[in-house]
């Protein structure tokens, strides 16, 4: 079988990618709006870049009218955000912030999930998150045309929050542990619980 992707409509490009490019991350990105209203929304077009500097992307759409969400609205106004990692036991409370809110609705609050202070950046992160990397706004690059263009928010990571309980007794992570979840294709997950190791 063969997919010629210049041949499919978006929508019919969207649904094979992502049962192709599997598993995918999730970036539960916290944003602040000018106004101090917090956003949580996810993302699962999301990975990290280059260690040099150290930096992350993520991809919001815009809304089939062709405005920006608020995610993207905040990261442009304010070039901060945090991207929080998921674990297994967050998934419903992840699930439930990809809602369509009003801008001035706030999706902790809507969903009472609990946010905590960051060191660098104003938006809180995810209480709980086995990992959030606080980050500022290196470019956003807009791909394709409106509606659903795509926005690749470029982020350069300033400090992460670990998890003590996800750390080994020699301080690096346990995959175990950290226990994430990733998307796969249509309403699918996956955790990160089973792993194997093939040395390089």
């Amino acid at each position: 079988m063969q997919v010629d992707f210049t041949q499919l409509s978006p929508r019919a490009a969207y649904q094979w990618m992502i049962s192709m490019i599997v598993p995918r991350p999730i970036a539960w990105v916290s944003s602040t709006s000018p106004s101090g209203v917090v956003n949580l929304a996810p993302f699962s077009f999301f990975n990290g870049v280059t260690s040099r500097p150290p930096t992350l992307m993520f991809v919001p759409v815009t809304k089939n009218d062709g405005t920006p969400k608020d995610t993207l609205r905040n990261i442009e106004a304010t070039e901060e955000f945090v991207v929080n990692l998921v674990a297994a036991k967050q998934a419903e409370s992840m699930n439930a912030t990809a809602a369509a809110l009003p801008p001035d609705e706030s999706e902790m609050d809507r969903f009472a999930i609990a946010g905590v202070p960051s060191e660098q950046v104003k938006p809180p992160r995810v209480a709980g998150a086995p990992v959030a990397f606080e980050c500022r706004l290196e470019k956003i690059i807009r791909i394709g045309d409106a509606p659903g263009v795509a926005n690749l928010v470029l982020g350069r990571i300033l400090c992460a929050h670990v998890l003590d309980e996800v750390l080994t007794d020699a301080g690096v992570i346990d995959p175990a542990k950290l226990d994430l979840i990733g998307r796969m294709g249509g309403d699918d997950y996956c955790t990160t619980r089973d792993q194997f190791t093939l040395s390089r």
